[in-house]
């Protein structure tokens, strides 16, 4: 069953469902799955994935191409921990939400798949798509990373580049949709993407034995992985294995930064455009809602990165050893200024995610 987080109602979670509320809300399971011990296992079979969490995803293994398990490694420049989420199949961690979305388009027996995306999101979708044997129409902004274009265009999906906004690009696919020109795998909107991403924290507190961090960072455009890792970590701690909640801390970029700026962390409105960190820039987040509901319950935040913090902080990881997408420096330029803020104490506990790869230029 889907139930709407803004009015309650539901549906019948079936391939005719809609992609969204009638009222405009976005749509989400009515159940959190849970195991059925009060406590975790000592082992966990890595070698079936993100499906080594089965009880809490309540999807067929369907489509797999290995997912999951990223490492958590040490950054002491940055005293702090790095799960480099850019090491996934594709190279990002859109990975999580495409197995457990194309899984669920194999069920409900789905022949074509939808999304828009300005980059890694569609390569995430058309890869398993592919790799299901389901053909894919990919909506991406004109001016996207060419290197991005080719990788979705060689999994043999359809490309639409779609002029405009990365608003208009949305718009041109939802149109799609309606015209009933394929079932929507939006890493916004589809219920299915959220619970693939929330094995970030269920993979971060295994690899923790249990013990959640303070803090973790993750960029913040849509909420793809912050909601994710906000569910997981919710989840967990409603199954017993763990006892807490870590703090939410987003990092935004300056010219499409809606959650930072609710929050009073915005930049000032004469501030250049981040446009390097595309991966992020969304202005008006399907999920706006829910994300700032799950700052408010973690004690979280979110905080506006300019272009020359970003690329000091991709040129600093490069020269560690990272070679990250920009977007990625967000996250790390953001656990500077909340330190130098006092929102984090020196001695917090923190994980920063590293969401792609620098491979896609």
């Amino acid at each position: 069953m889907l139930t709407c987080s803004d009015c309650g109602r539901e549906y019948a979670d079936d391939a005719a469902a809609p992609w969204r509320c009638e009222c405009g809300g976005a749509l989400d399971y009515a159940d959190q799955p849970l195991p059925d011990a009060d406590h975790p296992p000592e082992h966990l079979d890595r070698d079936r994935g993100l499906w080594a969490f089965e009880p809490f995803l309540d999807t067929e293994r369907a489509v797999t191409l290995g997912e999951g398990w990223t490492p958590v490694v040490d950054a002491p420049a940055w005293d702090t921990d790095f799960k480099l989420e850019s090491v996934f199949p594709t190279g990002s961690f859109k990975d999580r939400g495409a197995a457990l979305t194309v899984s669920r388009a194999a069920e409900l027996g789905v022949d074509r798949v939808l999304e828009d995306s300005s980059g890694n999101a569609g390569l995430a979708i058309a890869t398993y798509a592919a790799r299901a044997g389901i053909d894919a129409e990919i909506y991406v902004p004109a001016e996207a990373k060419p290197g991005k274009l080719r990788a979705i265009e060689r999994t043999g999906a359809d490309v639409v580049r779609v002029e405009g906004t990365r608003g208009d690009v949305t718009d041109a696919c939802v149109e799609a949709v309606e015209r009933g020109e394929g079932w929507y795998a939006s890493h916004a909107w589809n219920p299915a993407f959220f619970r693939g991403t929330a094995t970030f924290a269920l993979e971060l507190a295994a690899q923790r034995d249990w013990e959640v961090p303070d803090a973790v960072v993750t960029p913040l455009g849509h909420g793809t992985l912050f909601l994710g890792a906000y569910r997981g970590f919710r989840a967990l701690r409603a199954a017993g294995w763990t006892d807490g909640m870590p703090r939410l801390l987003g990092a935004q970029a300056t010219g499409a930064a809606p959650v930072a700026d609710a929050l009073g962390g915005g930049a000032p409105d004469n501030a250049p455009s981040n446009t390097a960190a595309d991966g992020i820039q969304i202005r008006e987040p399907a999920r706006l809602d829910g994300i700032l509901a799950a700052i408010a319950e973690t004690d979280g935040d979110a905080v506006a990165v300019g272009p020359e913090a970003t690329e000091r902080e991709h040129d600093r990881l490069a020269r560690a050893g990272f070679h990250v997408e920009p977007t990625c420096a967000t996250a790390t330029a953001a656990l500077a200024d909340y330190r130098e803020r006092g929102v984090l104490a020196p001695e917090d506990d923190v994980v920063v995610a590293l969401t792609g790869t620098g491979l896609k230029g």
